[in-house]
Formats: structure tokens, C-alpha cells, sequence
């Protein structure tokens, strides 16, 4: 079980976090980047996985900036969509370094994100100072093909996923030639997630399984 702290952006904004603690020294830091429905239940159980691997990790609220203490039901898309669309992406990527900042002292840091999370984690590899990101079904990767990710990144989708076609999949990967680029068959957007009715528990095992020997060896 993990706890909630407060975290300070570099322009001031203090957002909520969720941090998870490794039993003993951790090997490196998480950032678990939250879907479009908040630090949900499920989020946490994600920055406890990768804490109970070793990792200190924390999962900032990245709706604090327009709405505090959000955490939606997975039928609430249109309410969490227009939260997203208020961000900005400076205040957004500044409160992702605000949450590398606060796991760096475990050594060096990788970005995890789902869905909306999975285009996070994609801009943070391109603009910010981290070490390895991981990429789940992010929909707007594809809008986003000016980013240069300046470390190494993992990017996990379905074939499933209506949200993502396979054409901008094959685009990821023709763009991104250097990264790893995993295709789930069957699986549909949001298989990661426990709660959702798209889980499929076989493949969000191998994902984790894949992700967390990454970061082992990009994080080591």
C-alpha cells in the first residue's frame, strides 16, 4: 500500500501524487502517468507492482491544474476527455517532472503512462531529462510524430483498439525504427486496465513482464 503526497511543479501548481515504496533500496524511479479517469484504483495497483519489483514510484494527479481530486468511472469518457482538454502541455509535462523529480533520488527514471498517459509518457521522452519510457495504447502518439524520444521507449497497443487503427501503429513504428513496438492480437484499447471491460489479463501480464525487464536494464 502506498501514500499520498504533494508535489510542486516548477511554475508554482501543487498536485496530489500517489508514491509507492519498494521493500529495501529501490533500483530506480517510476513515473506512472494516469488514463483520462484520474489516479484510479487501478493506477495505484500499477505504481504497487512496480514498487513490489523494486522501484520507488509515484503516480501524479495530472487533473489537479483544472480539477482536484478526480477519479471517474470508466463510462465517465466525454467528463474525462474535457478535463484533458484543458491541460496544456506545459503545465502537463511540468508536473511530470515535478514527479521524476521526486523519485530521482532512487537513481535514474523511467515514464510509464497509459492511454492518455501512453501520449504522455511519449512527450516526456521527448522533452524531458528521463531515462526510459513506456508507452500503453497512447492515442495521440500518432498525432505526434514530431517528437523525437531521447531515450529509449517501449510502445504497447492492441490490435484491437478501436481507438487507434493499425495504420497509425505502422507509423509509430516506421517513424521510431530504434524502438520496440509490441502488438497485442486480440486485445483492445485499455487491456492493461482490471477494471475495464477490455482487460485481458494474459496480455496485460506479458506487457508488465516486458516493461518492467526494460526498465530493468535501461533504469540499471
Amino acid at each position: 500500500m502506498g501514500s499520498n503526497i504533494r508535489l510542486k511543479a516548477a511554475d508554482g501548481h501543487e498536485l496530489d501524487a500517489y508514491v509507492a515504496e519498494p521493500k529495501g533500496k529501490a533500483k530506480g524511479g517510476v513515473v506512472v502517468v494516469q488514463e483520462i479517469f484520474g489516479v484510479t484504483k487501478h493506477i495505484e495497483r500499477v505504481a504497487d507492482s512496480y514498487a513490489a519489483v523494486g522501484y520507488k514510484v509515484v503516480a501524479p494527479a495530472m487533473f489537479d491544474r483544472v480539477a482536484r481530486n478526480v477519479t471517474l468511472d470508466y463510462k465517465e469518457i466525454e467528463k474525462g476527455r474535457a478535463l484533458m482538454q484543458q491541460l496544456q502541455w506545459s503545465g502537463t509535462l511540468a508536473d511530470v517532472a515535478a514527479a521524476v523529480a521526486a523519485v530521482r533520488d532512487a537513481g535514474k527514471v523511467g515514464v510509464v503512462g497509459y492511454c492518455w498517459g501512453g501520449t504522455v509518457a511519449h512527450a516526456a521522452a521527448s522533452d524531458l531529462a528521463i531515462d526510459a519510457a513506456v508507452s500503453y495504447y497512447g492515442g495521440g502518439v500518432a498525432k505526434m510524430l514530431d517528437k523525437t524520444p531521447r531515450c529509449p521507449i517501449v510502445y504497447h497497443f492492441g490490435d484491437q483498439d478501436h481507438a487507434i487503427p493499425p495504420a497509425d501503429v505502422d507509423k509509430i513504428r516506421s517513424t521510431y525504427p530504434r524502438s520496440t513496438v509490441h502488438v497485442y492480437a486480440g486485445a483492445g484499447h485499455g487491456f492493461n486496465c482490471d477494471e475495464r471491460a477490455s482487460y485481458s489479463a494474459k496480455d496485460a501480464n506479458v506487457a508488465f513482464d516486458r516493461s518492467r525487464a526494460f526498465l530493468d536494464v535501461q533504469l540499471a
